[in-house]
């Protein structure tokens, strides 16, 4: 194991102030520097993380490195002397009450994988002006885990079944999985408008870029990267369709995008959506993104037969159907 590391919030100075050396072991070995540190370094802000990697003041085996270093075994890990005061820290971590309710939103956990169902609002980890998130909270809930890494993302606003790796095994066998395909991610969206015809396949190609303002936005755009995903109705609800989303690639708000692109934005979408429908759905109950990740499908290495791990739609979203459906 590496030794203990106090988070910090900036650089100490003076003549007290030392770095600390941190040997890899091999259960570390492959894993990206950036995210070893914030790992080591829990309760510091991601920016000081990438700051600190950026001006050099991390260095391994005595050499400058950038954020995608992948660790190997041996390696030593300069950490230059930071604080973190007491306050920040307090004010930086997750609520208790929150802390709990998400050890009871958790629906699987066995031989390296643990799966969240996760509420809307909360983001997966910490980082542009977000203090803390689901797997910082995880840390606080399981302060003697060895290992706690996301497998996958979900935006904040999407509800759903989230995967934690506990093993470093796990999450490497894990991210294979989603490169190749082999994993079977399903949702449910309720579309703006009536969707015409039972299943569609959209192909457009999706390109993330920032706004002047530092908003991250993905269009559609022929240099972007591939992007596929399958659309299936369910149901037809007054000026609404619901449907399951299939997306077979990994990209920012892919399902998001790609409904836009149908002509049929996610209700509640302030991002991608059409402002004038969201306001005029409001009055069913939906002051929220409608999209739920439902459903996931894998088998790793050591299963016998494929792992399926579903959970149902959130009591508010079901709300806002029956609303629709008595209007």
């Amino acid at each position: 194991m590496t030794s203990e590391v106090t988070p910090d919030a900036v650089p100490e100075e003076g003549p007290a102030a030392s770095a600390r050396l941190l040997a890899v072991p091999d259960d570390v070995a492959g894993q990206r520097i950036d995210n070893f540190l914030l790992t080591q370094l829990k309760g510091a802000p991601r920016t000081l993380v990438y700051r600190i990697l950026r001006t050099g003041e991390v260095r391994v085996n005595k050499g400058r490195i950038k954020p995608d270093y992948r660790l190997q075994v041996g390696d030593v890990v300069r950490v230059p002397p930071l604080r973190l005061s007491e306050a920040k820290e307090a004010a930086e971590r997750p609520a208790q009450g929150i802390v709990r309710q998400l050890g009871e939103r958790i629906v699987y956990e066995k031989d390296g994988l643990l799966v969240l169902n996760k509420p809307a609002g909360l983001a997966v980890h910490g980082g542009s002006g977000v203090a803390w998130g689901v797997i910082e909270a995880l840390r606080l809930l399981r302060p003697e885990a060895p290992f706690l890494e996301l497998v996958h993302r979900l935006d904040r606003d999407t509800s759903g079944l989230l995967m934690i790796a506990t093993k470093r095994s796990v999450l490497r066998e894990l991210h294979e999985l989603l490169r190749q395909g082999r994993m079977e991610k399903t949702y449910v969206a309720l579309l703006a408008g009536r969707l015409k015809g039972a299943e569609h396949q959209v192909t457009a190609r999706l390109d993330k870029t920032s706004l002047p303002n530092g908003e991250r936005i993905v269009r559609v755009s022929r240099e972007g990267k591939e992007a596929l995903t399958d659309f299936k109705v369910i149901d037809r609800i007054g000026d609404t369709t619901l449907v399951e989303a299939r997306p077979k690639t990994g990209r920012t708000h892919q399902i998001r995008v790609h409904a836009q692109y149908l002509g049929h934005p996610l209700v509640g979408d302030e991002k991608y959506g059409n402002d004038a429908i969201n306001k005029g759905m409001r009055q069913y109950g939906a002051t929220r993104l409608f999209l739920h990740a439902r459903e996931l499908k894998l088998r790793t290495s050591g299963m016998t037969k494929d792992l399926i791990v579903q959970c149902p739609l959130e009591p508010e979203l079901e709300a806002v159907l029956e609303k629709l459906r008595h209007a």
